[in-house]
């Protein structure tokens, strides 16, 4: 019993943090998710399901969710294909690859709204610095306007979300490949296996555990890139960056709707675990032997 004791003694003070400052507030967004708080005044009304019906029959709100789907398409893919390719170059204990791997690691330690100021800066159709390389090529009336057209707004945003996390998803992949023993690749070589061979056969099945973190955390941040697309676009022009983390947002504190802001907060928590679970069973995770 003392024993227990002093471990629950250890343990508490973080359990109570946890409660305090995430069991509650989730709890308390669920209630207030079936209400049709403001969330400036102290009454309110039980509505039902009715803020879910709102939500999910809002325009914006499936606008928001296509937007996200695309950008969590184009993240997903781009980021996994660059940090892969990264690693498979990087991976070896050569000392100049140390100084790369920080470099290509460098973006992921900035502050997301530093990254969104700096590129909102980029993209710029004045001033911006692909703007002064066009001018520079002659190609003036070729630039296009990157966050200010719909057409490419949302993929100009995922560009910048790749450009911040390629690097941190790099160490990820270098972690496991340096962990896969060289001496399966060179049984594998023995045999006459080429490179691609190689890798398909014997690199990639290893990879497999790296590749699931990696793309399932993707697939999250890709879904909760609130600060980055509020700093360089807040969801315009006319909502073709918005995403259902900004479309949350804008209903609580713009059209202070809380009731239908905290159903929506419902919704995607739901929507992310679904299809964090698909991922997972779609790779198979849960037969990989770590």
């Amino acid at each position: 019993m003392r024993r227990r004791l002093s471990l629950w003694i250890f343990v508490l003070p973080g359990l109570l943090l946890y409660a305090v400052l995430f069991v509650y507030p989730a709890l308390a967004g669920l209630f207030y998710s079936f209400t049709d708080w403001d969330g400036l005044s102290p009454s309110f009304r039980m509505t039902g399901w009715k803020n879910y019906s709102t939500v999910l029959h809002s325009l914006v709100f499936q606008k928001a969710l296509l937007n996200n789907l695309k950008f969590m398409a184009a993240v997903v893919f781009a980021q996994t294909l660059l940090s892969l390719a990264l690693a498979l170059l990087l991976a070896g204990n050569k000392r100049s690859y140390v100084p790369l791997r920080a470099l290509f690691f460098f973006p992921a330690i900035l502050s997301t709204v530093s990254v969104g100021l700096i590129w909102s800066f980029v993209y710029d159709p004045g001033i911006g610095l692909l703007q002064g390389l066009f001018n520079l090529l002659g190609a003036t009336g070729l630039a296009p306007n990157w966050i200010g057209d719909r057409r490419i707004a949302i993929y100009s945003v995922a560009a910048v979300q790749v450009w911040a996390h390629t690097g941190q998803m790099m160490i990820v992949f270098i972690a496991g490949l340096q962990g896969i023993p060289q001496e399966l690749k060179d049984a594998a070589a023995i045999d006459g296996g080429g490179r691609w061979r190689i890798f398909r056969s014997v690199t990639w099945p290893l990879l497999a555990p790296s590749a699931t973190i990696v793309i399932a955390y993707t697939t999250i941040q890709s879904f909760k890139a609130f600060d980055l697309i509020f700093t360089m676009t807040d969801g315009g022009p006319n909502n073709a960056t918005e995403i259902i983390t900004t479309y949350i947002y804008h209903l609580a504190f713009s059209s202070y709707a809380f009731g239908e802001a905290s159903a929506g907060s419902a919704l995607f928590l739901v929507l992310l675990a679904a299809l964090t679970w698909l991922q997972f069973k779609a790779l198979r995770a849960d037969r990989i032997s770590y």
